[in-house]
């Protein structure tokens, strides 16, 4: 049986629950909705979505709190919905891990085009092997550091450093790869899966948050992640 890509709609607007659903189903789209971010964590803890719309501005747990806690556990692609048009709540957005923004009121058109644009990126990703290791069960390690791909752990010494997906995968893509210079561009097409240049602060931000992590737990990271001023990062 064919796959019916699933959507998570996440908006305390019972109309705009509605229309969003109107415009996604009749495109083939299987839909779940919910009112709150909290409700909507426990939905993704217990099953499996392609891609979750979020509205921002939600009660108790708002939109940026909520894609926060997603990004703890999940990588599931994240449409911020957003009333406001505001350059500083888009790059708040992207920074946190969401992968694109959509202001309201939006058409049935453009909302469509970004999730297929997000829905491609993500089956490139996932289909693309290059500067990741081939074997999934493989352990990488470096001087105390010790990661598992499969399972998606790290240890230092003995010691579990609790990473996001995406903390892991940029960790992962560094230590495979010694030496070597990632651009900010070329991190954001590996890890994001972005084919087009995307803000580059989110990689910034997700470099920053992977530092104080591993250095929390004892890791010399200022020694083996270095910043190459003007270009991206390399692990020594």
């Amino acid at each position: 049986m064919e796959h019916k890509t699933r959507i998570l709609v996440v908006d305390d607007e019972a109309p705009m629950q509605r229309l969003i659903e109107i415009y996604l189903t009749k495109n083939g789209y299987e839909i779940e909705t919910t009112d709150s971010g909290e409700i909507a964590i426990e939905m993704l803890k217990a099953f499996t979505f392609d891609l979750v719309l979020l509205d921002v501005m939600m009660p108790k747990l708002n939109g940026w709190e909520t894609c926060q806690k997603i990004r703890s556990f999940s990588d599931v692609p994240i449409i911020m919905l957003t009333a406001r048009d505001q350059v500083m709540d888009k790059v708040k957005g992207l920074t946190i891990g969401a992968d694109d923004y959509i202001v309201k009121p939006f058409e049935e058109m453009e909302l469509l085009a970004r999730i297929e644009a997000i829905l491609r990126r993500t089956a490139k990703r996932t289909t693309e092997v290059k500067d990741q290791p081939d074997d999934t069960n493989q352990t990488l390690e470096h001087k105390g550091l010790r990661i598992n791909v499969e399972s998606y752990q790290v240890f230092y010494q003995g010691l579990e450093i609790e990473l996001t997906p995406k903390e892991f995968q940029l960790l992962q893509t560094f230590l495979v790869n010694p030496g070597k210079v990632f651009s900010r561009e070329k991190l954001l097409e590996l890890i994001w899966g972005y084919d087009y240049l995307g803000d580059l602060r989110t990689v910034d931000s997700h470099v920053k948050n992977l530092r104080e992590k591993l250095r929390s737990k004892g890791v010399p990271v200022d020694e083996i992640l270095k910043t190459v001023w003007g270009v991206g990062y390399k692990f020594v």
